[in-house]
């Protein structure tokens, strides 16, 4: 994001030293706060001035019950991109975290040890995503009809390999309709592995539905039953999650049982640090910028790690959106590369 050209350098310094204000006290930051806080010697009538203008410029709002200002999602935005200055590890750090990964042997203890490293270090929730194994591709897909709205799946993967799975439709369908969507589907995404299916199909269901006829979404939403990702199954780590309950502004009840309904059931957690694998580096979701209501009070920082050059899964850390970026991006950054070297035995230590 580049700096609005209606902030001179004062403006900046005061958004700054108003948003570090707020990330380590959680309370709304006032022009007299700022006075006594700033190097920059204004008086607080001046300082009112420049927040009303940070304000019409949507980088801080007021809170109803407060006269002080706190940073919005913009605001953070600016901080990140432009304002901030990262601190690197201390070397008492790093021996923790290069301890903690390269002392375990086995992929999914190493996995482990990242997402609690991760969690303990930051008192935030650590996530790390399994190394992906083999790309698995969709050769063919077949419905066949049975009672009461189910449908069996048959769909081969890669060479050989069979799979089945029933799913539940809110419709009958007739086996001519079960074939008319099956060869739709054989059409469109055989030859493609199952994760850019499942990638497709979402985006078609949020953006193309106009175009598309009945025939056409009923195979899309059946493709979506077929591969959405199982609850079940291990595709991250979750460490910490509970330490998000000591921040006040995620306390509210309701809040935090949707938030970890949203850690129980995966898809909103997978579909962000899918977005992270092809990022060259650390990527930073600050607030509505993910995109999913649940996590408007929250900022996650990912980065990708790789094993012998090759980008296999992501970590990162779920906190507040008033956390202290300064400290979690080297944090975040760090461990991706000892996580990759860690599972990689024939590497030397990356940093």
């Amino acid at each position: 994001m580049a700096k609005p050209t209606t902030l001179n350098e004062r403006s900046l310094q005061l958004l700054k030293n108003l948003i570090e204000r707020y990330i380590s006290d959680g309370q709304p930051v006032g022009s007299r706060v700022l006075s006594k806080d700033s190097e920059l010697n204004l008086s607080p009538a001046t300082i009112r001035n420049v927040m009303a203008d940070l304000e019409d410029l949507g980088l801080v709002h007021s809170p109803h019950t407060s006269a002080g200002r706190v940073p919005t999602v913009q605001g953070y935005r600016l901080f990140v991109d432009s304002l901030l200055t990262v601190k690197p590890l201390d070397a008492q750090e790093i021996k923790r975290l290069h301890k903690g990964l390269l002392a375990k042997e086995d992929p999914s203890d190493v996995v482990n040890s990242a997402s609690r490293l991760l969690a303990e270090l930051t008192q935030m929730a650590g996530v790390v995503t399994l190394p992906k194994r083999e790309v698995v591709c969709l050769r063919h897909i077949e419905f066949l009809p049975l009672s009461h709205g189910r449908v069996l799946v048959i769909f081969v993967t890669n060479e050989q390999e069979v799979h089945n799975k029933i799913i539940q439709t809110n419709k009958l369908f007739s086996p001519a309709e079960l074939q008319q969507a099956a060869n739709y589907l054989n059409a469109i995404y055989s030859g493609r592995s199952l994760a850019a299916v499942r990638e497709a199909v979402l985006k078609e269901l949020q953006e193309d539905q106009e175009r598309m006829n009945q025939g056409m979404l009923d195979a899309i939403r059946m493709a979506q039953l077929t591969f959405e990702v199982d609850p079940n199954q291990d595709d991250y780590v979750l460490a910490g999650e509970t330490n998000l309950m000591g921040f006040s502004e995620l306390a509210d009840r309701d809040h935090l049982k949707q938030l970890f309904e949203a850690f129980s059931q995966k898809q909103t957690v997978i579909h962000l640090l899918d977005q992270s694998l092809k990022s060259a580096g650390v990527q930073i979701f600050i607030g509505k910028e993910s995109g999913y209501q649940v996590f408007d009070q929250l900022s996650l920082v990912t980065s990708p790690y790789s094993v012998n050059d090759e980008v296999v899964g992501v970590l990162g850390v779920i906190g507040p959106t008033r956390m202290a970026y300064e400290k979690i991006i080297p944090f975040v950054d760090v461990t991706a590369k000892l996580l990759g070297a860690a599972l990689n035995p024939k590497s030397t230590s990356p940093l």
